[in-house]
C-alpha cells in the first residue's frame, strides 16, 4: 500500500523527470570560456547543452540541424561576429532566445542589439547564477533586463532624441492596448497579462501583434522602446 506521503514523493519525482529541460547552445571563440560556462551550468538539472560553436558561421550551420531554446552568443569573434550572426540566426529560428556576451559593459550598442533580436546582454565576468537566471528568464519571459540593458535603452533614446530632433507621431492606442503594453514593460508573461487584464492568452497575442502594427515596432523590444519614448512607462 502506498502512503499519502509516498504518493507526493512519487508525484514530485515524476514532475521533475518529465519537466522539459532548457536546451542551450554556446558560441564563443575561446574554448576555455565555453568549457567554463558548460561546467558551471552543468550543476543545474533543468539545463541541457546541445552544442557549441567557435564563431557565427559555425553557429549558423548548427542551427540548421539543432533547435536550441537559448543561445549564448559572443559579440567579438573571428570570421563572423555575434552582431552579424544575430539577425541571421533569428531568420532560421525566429523563436530562439539569444543572450549576447561581451568582455566589457559598453552600453552604446545594446539598444541596437535588442532591436535586431537580442533578448539580453551579459558581461563575461557574470557568475553562474546570473547566467542561469538570464537563461531561465529569457526562456519564460522573452527578455532579461539588467543594469546594462536598462541603461543602454535609456541612453539610446536620449541620443536619438538629440540626433533626430524630430517629432515622432504617436499611435492611437486604446486603453486596453496601453494596459497590455505597460504589463509587457513590467516583464509579465502572456499568461500573466491574460489573468490581470481578464482576457485570453490568444487575445493578448492578438493585441501584441496589433501594437506592433500600430507603432511600427518589429519586436517586443521595439514596443518597449516605443513605450519609453512616448512616456507610456517611466524610463
Amino acid at each position: 500500500m502506498v502512503t499519502p506521503s509516498r504518493k507526493i514523493q512519487l508525484t514530485e519525482l515524476m514532475t521533475t523527470e518529465t519537466k522539459p529541460k532548457i536546451k542551450v547552445l554556446i558560441t564563443d571563440d575561446h574554448a576555455l570560456f565555453r568549457a567554463g560556462v558548460k561546467s558551471t551550468l552543468s550543476h543545474y538539472p533543468d539545463i541541457e547543452f546541445m552544442g557549441e560553436a567557435e564563431n557565427g558561421m559555425q553557429l549558423l550551420n548548427l542551427v540548421k540541424f539543432l533547435t536550441p531554446d537559448v543561445i549564448l552568443l559572443d559579440i567579438q569573434m573571428p570570421i563572423m561576429d555575434g552582431i552579424a550572426a544575430l539577425p541571421e540566426v533569428k531568420k532560421i529560428l525566429p523563436g530562439v532566445r539569444i543572450i549576447m556576451l561581451t568582455m566589457n559593459d559598453d552600453v552604446s550598442m545594446i539598444s541596437r542589439l535588442m532591436e535586431i533580436g537580442a533578448n539580453s546582454y551579459l558581461t563575461k565576468n557574470s557568475d553562474s547564477s546570473t547566467i542561469y537566471e538570464a537563461i531561465k528568464t529569457v526562456y519564460t519571459n522573452e527578455f532579461y533586463f539588467n543594469e546594462y540593458t536598462n541603461k543602454a535603452i535609456l541612453n539610446g533614446l536620449r541620443t536619438r532624441r538629440v540626433q533626430e530632433n524630430a517629432h515622432i507621431d504617436e499611435a492611437e492606442l486604446s486603453e486596453k492596448e496601453m494596459q497590455v503594453l505597460r504589463l509587457m514593460c513590467d516583464e509579465k508573461s502572456t499568461k500573466e497579462i491574460a489573468e490581470i487584464v481578464e482576457i485570453s492568452p490568444r487575445t493578448v497575442e492578438a493585441i501584441r501583434d496589433r501594437l506592433k502594427l500600430k507603432t511600427g515596432a518589429k519586436t517586443t523590444a521595439g514596443l518597449i522602446l516605443y513605450a519609453v519614448k512616448h512616456n507610456i512607462v517611466e524610463g
